[in-house]
């Protein structure tokens, strides 16, 4: 029998709650350790959950859970995962929070962030050095605001005491990678058959591993010229330059690019312009000015013109990456026609 399956003590481990952090990753960080403890029929592992007050937290969904304690309580943990989603750059801000990870991993705890929890290990400086596994769409941002961590679109990371998880589903293999390291293989391939998960993915998976659907009828061609839009945002590219890049007239391109995703070929590069800008805004503390120019716009007035035309608001008041602030569907992943930017509200 795997030794650690025979400890006296169960693994303990920590799950620090922050307002608005995502209900589903929380059961999808807790599910597989009971699913481990009642097909193994004892506590292999053991979890708590800690605030940083010992009051409930709310979670993105609307939902009040109540906590053990507050995260500056005496604990054992040998794992402390933080979960958090939205409003990263306010949790990132809290000293008291930065300094109690801090003072967890000096005396040895292995420290997680899963989502946007991540930032606030950034932010305490716990991941400079490390590889950190960050949502595609966070990415930007979080490159931006922390430079001396190696962020990564990979599903999750486990490195030298450190955790980091991109969120959604890549939680459950992040934890059935955890059960077994800490417990035994045999015994996380049974958690990934009961959860119907399969073949869990690897830490080093990229998050968007299977390409997405081609567009409504898109042609290659159509396809090719949404990558170089992508491509080359801060010096955008002329009508004519994407067409001889992709091999095939203006006049084509633009006939196919309007029939295929329901928009002219410049409104959609400026869509895809503004969609950067869009993140930077919400995920850093750059200037308005240089966000700007990040998206290719040298005019501030132009900027701030069609930033509005698309998202209903100024882009000097889109600072905050909240549930009510404006969301932007990439170009290259939608389906629907001329779908609009849009504030998308809690039900």
């Amino acid at each position: 029998m795997n030794p650690k399956m025979t400890r006296a003590k169960p693994y303990k481990i920590g799950f620090l709650l922050l307002p608005d952090f995502s209900y589903f990753g929380f059961v999808a960080a807790t599910q597989p350790l009971f699913i481990a403890n009642w097909r193994a029929q004892r506590s292999v592992f053991e979890w708590s959950t800690r605030s940083s007050d010992g009051m409930p937290v709310r979670a993105s969904n609307g939902a009040l859970v109540s906590v053990d304690d507050s995260i500056a309580a005496d604990h054992q943990f040998r794992t402390l995962l933080v979960l958090a989603s939205f409003e990263p750059k306010m949790h990132a801000d809290d000293t008291r929070l930065r300094s109690a990870l801090r003072r967890a991993a000096s005396f040895g705890v292995e420290i997680g962030g899963i989502e946007t929890g991540s930032e606030l290990l950034a932010a305490a400086g716990l991941l400079d050095g490390y590889i950190a596994a960050v949502h595609w769409d966070n990415l930007a941002g979080f490159q931006e605001r922390y430079p001396k961590v190696r962020a990564r679109p990979q599903v999750y990371s486990a490195e030298r005491g450190r955790l980091t998880c991109a969120g959604g589903t890549a939680v459950i293999d992040m934890m059935l990678g955890l059960v077994e390291r800490e417990a035994d293989p045999g015994l996380s391939k049974d958690v990934a058959e009961q959860m119907l998960v399969g073949r869990p993915r690897l830490a080093t998976d990229e998050q968007l591993i299977v390409p997405a659907p081609p567009l409504e009828g898109a042609a290659d061609t159509v396809q090719s010229a949404v990558a170089l839009m992508e491509l080359f945002i801060e010096e955008p590219l002329r009508a004519a330059e994407i067409a001889r890049r992709v091999g095939v007239s203006v006049r084509r391109l633009r006939r196919q690019f309007q029939r295929t995703m329901g928009m002219t070929l410049m409104r959609g590069y400026i869509m895809i312009r503004l969609s950067k800008a869009h993140n930077l805004l919400q995920q850093t503390d750059l200037a308005v000015t240089e966000i700007a120019l990040n998206a290719g716009f040298h005019s501030l007035e132009h900027f701030s013109r069609a930033y509005r035309a698309a998202f209903g608001c100024a882009p000097s008041t889109d600072r905050r990456q909240t549930i009510t602030a404006p969301i932007y569907r990439r170009i290259s992943r939608r389906h629907r026609r001329d779908e609009k930017p849009h504030a998308q509200r809690p039900h």
